[in-house]
C-alpha cells in the first residue's frame, strides 16, 4: 500500500527532476544577488553619524503633525507610536538600521517573497493540470490508493516548493548580506511598541515574522492557482489568473476600500502587517477577523479542489 510519505516523495522526484524547477530556484538566487549588488553600489547610505539629530528633527515635524493632522483611524497613534521609537533610539543610542548592513538588507528582502509565490503559483497551476495534458492521470489513479491522498500529496508538495524557495530567499539574503555588508551593527535590535511602551526585540526573530506574514499571501495564491489548475485542467489559465490577482488585488481592493463590503474581499485581508503598523483598510477590521476570511476562503479553495478532483471522469 502507498502511504502519504511515499506519494510526497515520488511528487517531489518528479518535481526537483525538472530543469524549470532548478531554474526558478537558479533566478530566486540572482534576483537576490543582483539585489545586494544594486543596494551596495547604487544605493546612499540613510544613517549618518548624526542620526540622533536627524531624529530629533524628525520627532519634531511628526510632533507638529499631531497637532495639524486630524485624527483618522489609529493615525495619531502611528505617530506617537514613532515619536516614542525615535526617543528610545537616541536615549539608549540604538541607531536606526538601514539597507546598506546585513539586517537592514535581509528586511528589505523579505519583499522578495512575492517572487517566491510567482514561482511556486506555476508550480501549483501545472502539478494536477500537467497530469491531465499529458495523460500521465490514469497510470497515477491506478495505484492502490485513494483519491483524496494522491490530491492532498501533490498539494503538500506544492506548499513544501514554496517553503524551499522561503528558506533559499532567507539563506541566500544573509549570505550576499554578510559578503557586502558584514557583520556590522548585528547586535543592533528590533524596536517594537507594544502596551504603550518601546520594548527591543531580537531581530532574526523579527525578520521570520516578516516571512510568515508575508507567506499569508503566498498561500492563498498558491492554493487559488492549485484550485484552478484541479478544477480546470488549465495550466495557462491557473498561471494568467492567479499572476493577475496577485499583482492587481491590493490595488482593486484599495480603490474600493470606501466600501464597507470590502473587507470581506480576499486581499483586503491577505495583508496581516496592516494590524501591527495600525492602519487597517477598513475601521473596525481587527486581525481575527482576517484570519476568519482567510481560513473560509481557504476552506473553499481546497473543497472545490477536492470536490472536482473526485467527481471528474478521467477519461474525459
Amino acid at each position: 500500500m502507498y502511504n502519504m510519505f511515499n506519494l510526497i516523495r515520488n511528487e517531489n522526484m518528479k518535481l526537483f527532476k525538472q530543469f524549470s524547477t532548478w531554474v526558478m530556484v537558479g533566478l530566486l538566487v540572482v534576483i537576490v544577488l543582483i539585489v545586494s549588488l544594486a543596494t551596495n553600489y547604487l544605493m546612499d547610505s540613510q544613517v549618518t553619524d548624526k542620526w540622533k539629530i536627524q531624529l530629533e528633527v524628525e520627532n519634531q515635524q511628526l510632533t507638529e503633525q499631531l497637532e495639524q493632522v486630524p485624527d483618522i483611524g489609529n493615525s495619531h497613534e502611528t505617530l506617537k507610536e514613532q515619536i516614542a521609537i525615535n526617543q528610545y533610539r537616541i536615549d539608549h543610542d540604538i541607531p536606526p538600521v538601514e539597507n546598506k548592513t546585513l539586517w537592514g538588507f535581509m528586511i528589505s528582502s523579505t519583499n522578495l517573497t512575492s517572487l517566491a509565490t510567482l514561482f511556486t503559483i506555476v508550480i501549483a497551476a501545472g502539478i494536477v493540470a500537467s497530469e491531465f495534458s499529458w495523460g500521465t492521470i490514469k497510470l497515477l489513479l491506478i495505484r492502490p490508493v485513494n483519491r483524496s491522498k494522491i490530491l492532498l500529496s501533490k498539494f503538500i508538495t506544492t506548499l513544501l516548493f514554496a517553503l524551499f524557495n522561503l528558506v533559499v530567499l532567507f539563506v541566500s539574503s544573509f549570505i550576499f548580506g554578510a559578503l557586502f555588508f558584514g557583520f556590522e551593527g548585528k547586535e543592533l535590535p528590533y524596536l517594537a511598541f507594544v502596551d504603550g511602551e518601546v520594548v527591543e526585540r531580537n531581530m532574526i526573530t523579527h525578520i521570520l515574522s516578516l516571512y510568515g506574514l508575508n507567506s499569508v499571501d503566498l498561500i492563498m495564491m498558491v492554493t487559488f492557482a492549485f484550485m484552478i489548475s484541479t478544477v480546470f485542467r488549465n495550466r495557462s489559465l491557473a498561471v494568467g489568473l492567479s499572476i493577475f490577482l496577485m499583482f492587481t488585488g491590493q490595488q482593486v481592493v484599495m480603490l474600493l476600500s470606501k466600501y464597507e463590503w470590502v473587507k470581506y474581499v480576499l486581499f483586503a485581508n491577505t495583508n496581516l502587517s496592516q494590524y501591527i503598523n495600525g492602519k487597517p483598510l477598513v475601521e473596525g477590521m481587527t486581525m481575527t477577523f482576517s484570519i476568519m476570511v482567510l481560513l473560509v476562503y481557504f476552506i473553499l479553495f481546497v473543497a472545490m479542489s477536492w470536490t472536482i478532483f473526485h467527481r471528474r471522469d478521467v477519461a474525459n
